[in-house]
C-alpha cells in the first residue's frame, strides 16, 4: 500500500498507456471513494460518466462519425497568460514535445500529438466529468478535487491517469453519446489505464516553481 504522499508524487499527466484492461469493478470502487471529496454545501456537483471495454470502442467509432459542429463552452487558458504562468505553460510544451523528439518547427507533428487526446493516448477506459450549468466557480473547485482525489486513489489501486480538459472542445459530441441532459455541461475528461513505461512521454517530470516564490508565511 503506498501512501498518500507517494501517490502524490507518482501522479502524472499519462500519455501513452498499455492495452491492459482496467475492470468495472474497479472503477466503480474508485467513484465511490471519490465521492467523499470535499464538496461546499455537500452539493456533490460532480455528474460522472465512464466508458470501458466494449463502450470504448463505441466511442471512438461514433466520434468518427460525427458530423455536427461543436464549439468550446470555457477557455481552456486565458487569452493573454500574464508571467510567471506563461513560462511554465511554455517549459512543460518543450518537455512534452521534447521527449518524442519533436522540433518548435514541426506544426503538424505538434498537431498530430495534441490530436492523441481524443483517443486517450491509447487507454483502455476514461471519464468524462460533468457539471450542472447553475453553478459556481466554488463548485468548479469541487471539481477538481474530485478529480484529484480519484486519479490518487487510482495510484493506490496501480493505475495511471490523464485529467483532459480538451475535451471540452468536443462537448457536444461527447454530450450526445453520453445522453447527458442539457442542463450538464463537459467540464473534462480523463484517460484511465497502466502506463506504457516505455515510452519517453511518460519519462520525464514537470517542474515547479519554488515554494517562496508563490508561498509567504505569516508567523508574527
Amino acid at each position: 500500500m503506498i501512501t498518500v504522499s507517494e501517490a502524490v508524487n507518482n501522479r502524472q499527466s499519462v500519455r501513452a498507456f498499455t492495452k491492459k484492461q482496467v475492470s468495472n469493478e474497479i472503477l466503480e470502487s474508485l467513484i465511490y471513494k471519490s465521492s467523499r471529496s470535499p464538496s461546499g454545501g455537500n452539493l456533490q456537483p460532480w455528474r460522472i460518466f465512464i466508458i470501458n471495454g466494449n463502450s470504448m470502442k463505441r466511442f471512438l467509432e461514433f466520434q468518427d462519425k460525427w458530423k455536427g459542429t461543436d464549439t468550446p463552452e470555457y477557455p481552456i487558458y486565458p487569452a493573454k497568460l500574464k508571467e510567471p504562468y506563461r513560462t511554465s505553460r511554455f517549459e512543460v510544451g518543450e518537455q512534452l514535445y521534447g521527449s518524442i523528439g519533436i522540433e518548435r518547427s514541426d506544426s503538424q507533428a505538434r498537431v498530430d500529438q495534441m490530436l492523441k487526446n481524443f483517443t486517450f493516448f491509447g487507454a483502455p477506459a476514461a471519464l468524462f466529468c460533468f457539471v450542472d450549468r447553475q453553478m459556481n466557480q466554488p463548485q468548479w473547485s469541487d471539481l477538481g478535487m474530485f478529480l484529484q482525489t480519484f486519479m490518487l486513489l487510482a495510484q493506490e489501486e496501480g493505475i495511471d491517469t490523464c485529467a483532459q480538459e480538451s475535451w471540452s472542445l468536443r462537448q457536444k459530441m461527447v454530450s450526445e453519446f453520453v445522453e447527458a441532459d442539457s442542463d450538464l455541461m463537459l467540464f473534462c475528461g480523463m484517460a484511465i489505464g497502466y502506463r506504457d513505461v516505455s515510452s519517453p512521454l511518460n519519462n520525464y517530470k514537470t517542474n515547479r516553481r519554488p515554494v517562496y516564490s508563490w508561498c509567504k508565511i505569516i508567523d508574527k
